[in-house]
């Protein structure tokens, strides 16, 4: 999500943090023994370890898929149609394991229903939107400044709350919201200092930010036509971008591309392909995970903690020197980041512990 990086994960956390047990977690523990401390901090550690692994390796494996010298494979499109397919035919694959028994009994049978499937379109536009402009702000912006560059969707949440949804945002939460935007333009000031500026890669971060936001707002109108089923809903959303790719590669010329492509058969190019796939696909499970076993507010904090871990991790490995002011533009915007989730979640806890708001309002609040 992505924080979106992407992907897929904003759905995944929208569904956990809304509603009905998810058929791959484990299940929250009910009246029985609680376990020692020592073993759930150890699990806690564990799945926020697999959590940062997992999305920050996904990030790095797109860098390189996507705008890495020695592949030289100018077709971003594809490398996204790709991961789209890759998770489609993975849910459909675990949906068809259910008959196994555990861990996938849960599981609902998937079938392409072309009603569904059309229902799900406007979704579906948008959900293309997002992970394409994810992609595109990658390929133009080192990773160390991936963050940042896509660092207003908190923004675009607020603004799209108060103007689809009419909810009001408190000031303190506001005054986040500005460090964040302070943030932006410094990083993107500094980036022009250092001449590694792309106004190409900070276009597709601000629309990636926007994608980000009105994906969430879509997906809540759209998981009652799936019968609530956030499988059912990332099936058809995955299978509905495969087919709507197909006319924008042609239109780009991506076909050709690829024709001309000079490791179009190695084998370890489409081993790394497959990787990025199935990192996109886990990174919506293991999101998952960190939120069962810790909290929504808690998630967030590790996202503003890992891409603080990814920005340092990136600058080490492509061995870049950045400017004290660039940093402060990312403490800025991981600050403002952090101070927006305490403020949220200090909001929540007030409204929940109210007895005189009701639940309706208590529900716009947590989303």
């Amino acid at each position: 999500m992505s924080r979106a990086q992407l992907t897929r994960t904003g759905i995944l956390r929208m569904a956990l943090g809304g509603g009905g047990a998810d058929p791959l977690l484990p299940a929250e523990g009910g009246g029985g023994r609680r376990a020692p401390f020592l073993l759930r901090a150890l699990r806690i550690a564990v799945v926020v370890c697999l959590y940062w692994f997992t999305s920050i390796a996904m990030v790095f494996l797109n860098k390189y898929l996507l705008d890495s010298p020695s592949l030289r494979l100018d077709a971003p499109l594809f490398v996204t149609f790709f991961q789209c397919a890759l998770t489609a035919a993975l849910c459909l694959g675990l949906s068809l394991g259910a008959a196994c028994g555990p861990p996938c009994a849960g599981l609902p049978t998937l079938r392409l229903d072309p009603k569904v499937s059309r229902s799900v379109l406007p979704l579906s536009a948008v959900f293309i939107g997002m992970v394409t402009s994810n992609n595109l702000c990658l390929k133009h912006v080192g990773v160390a400044f991936y963050n940042v560059g896509r660092s207003l969707t908190t923004v675009f949440n607020v603004l799209l709350s108060y103007l689809l949804l009419k909810q009001t945002t408190s000031l303190y939460a506001l005054l986040a919201c500005g460090v964040i935007i302070g943030g932006f333009w410094l990083g993107v000031d500094q980036e022009g200092a250092e001449g590694t500026l792309s106004w190409t890669g900070i276009f597709f971060g601000i629309l990636a930010s926007l994608c980000v936001s009105l994906n969430a707002i879509y997906t809540k109108k759209v998981l009652p036509v799936v019968d609530g089923s956030i499988w059912r809903l990332t099936f058809y959303n995955n299978v509905n971008a495969c087919v709507l790719f197909f006319p924008l590669m042609m239109l780009l010329g991506e076909f050709r591309t690829l024709y001309h492509f000079d490791k179009l058969g190695s084998p370890s190019f489409w081993g790394m392909m497959t990787l990025g796939g199935v990192f996109g696909f886990a990174i919506g499970y293991v999101t998952g995970l960190q939120i069962k076993f810790t909290s929504p507010l808690t998630h967030n904090v590790s996202g503003t903690a890992k891409a603080c871990a990814q920005t340092v991790l990136a600058v080490i490995y492509f061995e870049e020197t950045k400017s004290f002011l660039w940093w402060t533009s990312n403490l800025m915007v991981l600050g403002g980041s952090f101070a927006y989730t305490w403020v949220k979640g200090l909001e929540m806890r007030k409204v929940q512990e109210d007895p005189n708001v009701k639940s309706s309002e208590r529900n716009e609040t947590g989303v």
